[in-house]
């Protein structure tokens, strides 16, 4: 049985930069994740929001 859990990524709000890729089930998680996470580049916590990753 295959799964359907698909790749997503974290993209920082304030940088735009893509810092974090995880996987979520599309079917019991429809709305868009976001999180809490630290970004590199400014060097603090920022929301970070899901993104579509070329397969």
């Amino acid at each position: 049985m295959a799964g359907i859990r698909v790749k997503i990524g974290l993209k920082c709000s304030e940088c735009g930069d893509i810092n974090y890729t995880t996987t979520k089930n599309p079917r019991t998680q429809t709305e868009k994740f976001e999180t809490k996470k630290f970004c590199k580049r400014l060097k603090k916590h920022t929301i970070h929001k899901e993104v579509k990753l070329k397969s």
